[in-house]
């Protein structure tokens, strides 16, 4: 098996299954990924995704068999670049439930993601130049907007793991956990999210993910034109309605 992808009420659960080998990323679960997103984002009735393992190890990175194979490329898609996710362009949030360790690829994986539960066993980190590569996934600038310049580079130029506990206290994880209570726990982060208006999660979601790239100007336009477009949807009128009626709202990502 290469992905799994299963649902969930309005949420998407994408499991990584090539168990045997370190879930490591080859072509079949590069496509894999990208068709679950896929999947994904044009169910209307889906809200938040999860992203976990099967298995001891979340990701063990790039499948460095099939690098020296000459199949390099085959670890990208069009779309989404490594693994079908790193460049992905996405719509909805994503939560990464990490169990195992997670290097290279891994991490750079679990960045490319909005929310991470992880393990208190996972290590993440780039040991990519312990072997003389670069990690070319997003890793090298998501690291730093995650945990800030110094450990990142730690981190980088070492490649030396970074456990979850202390990736936690550096601002990159949102909770750790036992092992046994990753999933559940990220199930409950996602039922906190679908409880709001997922067109409304979606475009403050948009925003914020600029945060670290765009200029407060471009920032305050943006936030304007997404206020102004979420007041044209019928979730819209549902917020302030069912706050006056004290019920709990239905929201119908229209």
């Amino acid at each position: 098996m290469g992905v799994l992808f299963e649902k969930e009420g309005n949420i998407a659960l994408i499991t990584l299954d090539r168990e045997k080998a370190r879930n490591a990323i080859n072509g079949e679960m590069a496509n894999g990924i990208e068709s679950a997103l896929d999947q994904y984002e044009e169910d209307q009735s889906l809200w938040v995704a999860i992203l976990k393992a099967n298995g001891p190890v979340f990701c063990a990175g790039a499948d460095l068999k099939e690098i020296a194979a000459g199949n390099g490329a085959a670890l990208s898609t069009k779309r989404g670049g490594f693994g079908g996710i790193a460049q992905r362009e996405r719509k909805k949030p994503v939560i990464a439930a990490v169990t195992g360790s997670a290097l290279a690829g891994g991490t750079e994986i679990a960045l490319s993601c909005d929310l991470i539960i992880a393990s208190d066993q996972t290590n993440f980190g780039l040991p990519e130049v312990k072997r003389s590569l670069v990690a070319a996934a997003g890793g090298l600038f998501r690291l730093p907007r995650a945990i800030g310049m110094a450990p990142a580079l730690e981190v980088i130029m070492t490649g030396d793991p970074l456990p979850a506990q202390r990736a936690y206290e550096l601002g990159m994880v949102n909770k750790v956990v036992p092992e046994d209570q990753v999933v559940a726990e990220a199930k409950k982060l996602a039922e906190r999210v679908t409880a709001n208006a997922p067109l409304a999660v979606q475009a403050s979601r948009r925003v914020a993910s600029r945060a670290f790239m765009d200029e407060d100007g471009a920032l305050w336009k943006a936030s304007g034109r997404e206020f102004v477009d979420i007041a044209k949807t019928e979730d819209f009128k549902e917020g302030p309605k069912a706050f006056i009626e004290k019920r709990a709202p239905n929201w119908q990502g229209k």
